[in-house]
């Protein structure tokens, strides 16, 4: 029998998904979480409705491989759920109420068991909800405060209208872990930031995300850790300027292609549509 490691005492496991919810949500009404490693809170931001969720630790997870707050199955069911009630209570209401992503995921969750009770239908549920609601007219903001990691920024977060990052080292986002790529494509982890250089896709720096489109702006503060009550009102800042910028009908995600570095994106969709239209 295959035995499955237990990291439930690693000490990595991240905060900040945590602390930063925590922060931001301050005695808003949490609601019931249908799993611990998922919390939930109400309020509003500048007057406008909102739902904020994060993905933190859970040492006693059920599922090992989803201890330190990667996204498993647990967490992709629970976050479709909790989506999808917003989906269906605001249904009939003109102003939709806004889905806040605190993002701090380090992976999805690696495992056979994961694997073979359908861990790609849990995630694919998370994402699907995340764009219906989307697409229903519910404005959805991504805060990237940690890492956002392959198929867990995936489920979570990006399908944002517009995704935001701490301007911070601490925040990465990429398919992989640097060694992890370097194992994969038999490099060194030196020739894998001599090729990024060159390559923006295979970067880790934010700067070079920024540069594909994805990312709305960096905010600066002056600790991603434990954030300032500084921090807090300048997040909280950028995040009211959001809600105000995503207009009602705004639900697509053509933005993205903006960035200076998706040059050859709008050129290939330009040649398509001339085509097409011939």
């Amino acid at each position: 029998m295959t035995a499955f490691k237990d990291n439930s005492s690693t000490p990595t496991a991240s905060t900040r998904g945590r602390t930063w919810f925590d922060a931001l949500t301050g005695d808003m009404p949490r609601r019931e979480s249908p799993v611990p490693s998922l919390r939930i809170a109400d309020g509003e931001i500048a007057g406008r409705a909102c739902r904020f969720l994060v993905v933190q630790a859970d040492p006693n997870n059920r599922y090992p491989r989803a201890r330190r707050g990667e996204v498993g199955l647990l967490e992709g069911w629970g976050l479709a759920e909790a989506i999808d009630e917003v989906i269906r209570t605001d249904a009939g209401s003109p102003v939709k109420r806004a889905l806040i992503a605190v993002v701090d995921v380090p992976s999805q969750a690696y495992g056979r068991r994961e694997e073979a009770l359908g861990i790609h239908q849990a995630l694919a549920a998370a994402v699907s909800a995340y764009a219906r609601a989307r697409l229903a007219g519910h404005p959805v903001i991504s805060l990237l405060v940690g890492k956002a990691m392959s198929g867990a920024f995936l489920a979570h977060g990006y399908q944002a209208n517009c995704i935001f990052a701490l301007a911070d080292s601490g925040v990465q986002v990429h398919a992989m872990g640097k060694a992890a790529a370097a194992r994969v494509t038999l490099r060194s982890e030196e020739e894998l930031d001599r090729l990024a250089a060159d390559v923006p896709p295979m970067a880790y720096d934010l700067d070079s995300y920024a540069s594909l489109g994805l990312l709305e702006s960096l905010i600066e503060v002056e600790s991603a850790d434990a954030p300032t009550a500084a921090d807090v009102e300048r997040v909280q800042a950028v995040l009211t300027n959001a809600l105000h910028t995503i207009e009602p009908g705004d639900t697509s995600l053509a933005r993205r292609l903006n960035g200076r570095n998706r040059e050859a994106s709008r050129r290939v969709r330009q040649l398509l549509r001339e085509q097409w239209s011939a």
